[in-house]
């Protein structure tokens, strides 16, 4: 592990520890390691001794704003469904936020899913986080059986032999393209400030699409999104899904089919990138997660780069600003409803 990561991960398990040993968390939401090579897994800490399983890395992909909703509920004192909400303010859960992750914790304060006042955020500046896949290609797809990170190389291991690779040569594109790696709100800071990033073209995979012809930009989409199994992994990991009910799952009326019919495949796509329209912070997790690599964040990234155009809004940037397609202004794009 990197002395960056070394000192990051005893700052989160000291303060982690101090948080549920002074009963103002009930739980402390972040990373332990993972069973494999390249694999952390969210972790909920309920007790200061569980708090020393916490570790910090660059395989923490996975947004812990998507467990929030639940670890809150899991801590609040239970009651039947007819029950009186209790009286007093609820317990509060603790949670390790980087740039990304703290902007989809604003989303859900906004759309009313957390509340500020019931969490305690460590905020981390991201150096960026590895990508498996990336690492995997590099070893010519052979078998890991251990890694080491250095502060600025990791150091992989396969088949008896040790190959070094650069580690920005392996960061995943979101992070390559973000401008906003330090968290936007937080109550106490884990490490130093990544500090805010001029990169030239952030949607340079967009604008590459955008070039291409209608007909070549369908096709793309749908070489794309051929490799989709219908797992649903995209959706369970975006801190954005949490209907009580997904439209996938919905049957009266039902609105797409769960097969792998090509249309069907396509509706889901469009439909999950739509409602991510505004929302999104591209944290990557969709495309982290997918076991067939489709570039799933390609889609929201168009639409991030829409928002901004036609709005100059970005995902959770700002606690009291205005969600961009909740509001309304004189100002709004009107040519899709203006004839002439």
């Amino acid at each position: 592990m990197s002395d960056t990561n070394s000192t990051i991960t005893l700052e989160i398990r000291a303060r982690a520890g101090e948080l549920l040993a002074s009963g103002e968390v009930k739980a402390f939401l972040g990373f332990a390691e993972g069973s494999i090579p390249m694999a952390t897994r969210p972790f909920i800490a309920r007790t200061p001794e569980q708090a020393e399983k916490l570790v910090w890395n660059s395989f923490c992909v996975i947004n812990p704003a998507g467990f929030l909703p639940e670890v809150l509920k899991s801590v609040e004192p239970s009651r039947g469904p007819k029950d009186p909400p209790p009286e007093g303010p609820l317990p509060r859960v603790g949670v390790v936020a980087t740039g990304c992750w703290s902007r989809n914790m604003v989303v859900q304060m906004k759309e009313n899913q957390v509340s500020r006042d019931r969490l305690v955020i460590l905020g981390i500046g991201s150096r960026g986080m590895v990508s498996n896949k990336k690492v995997q290609a590099m070893v010519g797809g052979r078998d890991i059986t251990a890694i080491e990170e250095g502060e600025h190389s990791l150091t992989v291991h396969c088949d008896g032999e040790k190959t070094e690779i650069h580690r920005w040569d392996v960061i995943r594109d979101n992070c390559r393209t973000c401008t906003h790696p330090d968290p936007v709100i937080f109550d106490y800071q884990i490490g130093d400030s990544a500090g805010e990033r001029h990169i030239e073209d952030r949607y340079v995979q967009v604008d590459k699409i955008e070039a291409m012809s209608a007909a070549q930009r369908w096709q793309w989409f749908q070489n794309e999104i051929s490799k989709c199994i219908r797992c649903y992994a995209c959706r369970n990991a975006c801190p954005l899904c949490y209907c009580p009910t997904c439209f996938v799952d919905d049957s009266r009326p039902q609105w797409v089919g769960k097969s792998t019919d090509p249309v069907d495949t396509s509706i889901f796509h469009i439909l999950r990138a739509y409602h991510c329209a505004g929302r999104c912070t591209d944290c990557g997790a969709c495309e982290s997660v997918c076991p067939m690599g489709i570039r799933l964040r390609i889609l929201t990234k168009k639409l991030e780069k829409d928002v901004l155009e036609m709005y100059g809004s970005e995902a959770g940037l700002d606690l009291e600003a205005p969600l961009p397609l909740a509001t309304y202004t004189m100002n709004d794009p009107q040519q899709f409803i203006i004839k002439g």
